[in-house]
């Protein structure tokens, strides 16, 4: 069996790390609060003995570990990595299924309004998924459980999955005001039945782009500059509205920038031009000359 990688991965919160790795190691998701709910996993076990460990999350493809403030990520996080992917590479247990937690966590979900009237944002007191998940319809959503479930509600459009919460579309036939409660019981339900939300075969879809036919480091420098620039100031301020932000294609000759939106921001006019006007600003700021206009594109 080929070794087990671990790649450490940031995420909004400042306090919490991701450590992805490159196996399945559970079907479920579990969160720990200290080593006393942690009867059924050695590994958070192991973990809740640094000192610093104040919450520590399990999921199919990665561990999310929240610290306390007396330290630093910088500081440990390559000693949390060696000790997750020694532990992964041993082939010890990750989960005993027989062991029951002594604590059963409560599932949370609050809605929060998003710049797109026609989506809602669901956030959930736990990790749902390390990356980002887009369905338009139901055909879409087959290895996505919580989605497909979501979409037998007649006035669901689409449904956006990202790390600890989920962006639904609704069709105009119902106003949020008189379903938003029934989505966010649905939603905190299935959770805290302990169902699926994502297979473990499931796959972001890809948009085609320039980004995705060539790796990073094969892009101009400009293109290169852009997508570090979306990443650390735009796409946190993008997903705190429910939404996504990709990098399309950066054509120098005309020196336009294309964009791909999703979640709350794609089919959202206002969000559009906001998104357009202010990354348009930023870029021509932060990349003098190099930038004439920005296209936004739904994804």
């Amino acid at each position: 069996m080929d070794n087990i990688s671990v790649s450490i991965q940031p995420t909004n919160t400042a306090t919490i790390l991701k450590f992805v790795h490159t196996s399945t190691i559970t079907n479920g998701s579990y969160e720990y609060n200290n080593i006393d709910d942690a009867k059924n996993s050695v590994l958070a076990q192991q973990l809740f003995h640094l000192p610093f460990v104040k919450k520590i999350y399990i999921t199919a493809n990665f561990i999310a570990i929240e610290r306390y403030d007396i330290i630093e990520w910088v500081d440990v996080q390559e000693e949390v990595k060696s000790e997750i992917e020694r532990y992964l590479n041993d082939g010890n247990l990750i989960i005993d299924a027989e062991v029951k937690s002594t604590k059963k966590v409560a599932i949370e979900i609050y809605a929060e309004s998003t710049p797109n009237p026609g989506v809602m944002k669901f956030v959930a007191n736990r990790m749902l998924t390390s990356q980002t998940f887009e369905f338009k319809n139901i055909d879409e959503a087959k290895d996505a459980p919580l989605a497909i479930e979501l979409f037998k509600l007649p006035f669901i459009k689409e449904v956006f999955i990202s790390e600890n919460y989920v962006s639904v579309a609704k069709f105009d036939i119902a106003e949020w005001s008189e379903v938003a409660n029934e989505v966010r019981s649905y939603i905190r339900q299935y959770i805290a039945d302990g169902n699926i939300i994502l297979n473990e075969n499931i796959v972001p879809k890809i948009v085609k782009s320039l980004a995705t036919t060539t790796t990073v480091e094969n892009l101009d420098e400009t293109s290169q500059q852009i997508i570090d620039i979306l990443d650390e100031y735009v796409r946190p301020a993008v997903a705190a509205d429910g939404g996504n932000i990709q990098f399309e294609s950066y054509d120098e000759k005309s020196k336009t920038v294309n964009v791909i939106l999703q979640g709350a921001c794609s089919g959202c006019p206002s969000s559009t031009m906001t998104l357009k006007s202010g990354i348009e600003t930023m870029l021509k700021e932060m990349i003098p000359n190099k930038i004439e206009s920005v296209i936004a594109i739904n994804g």
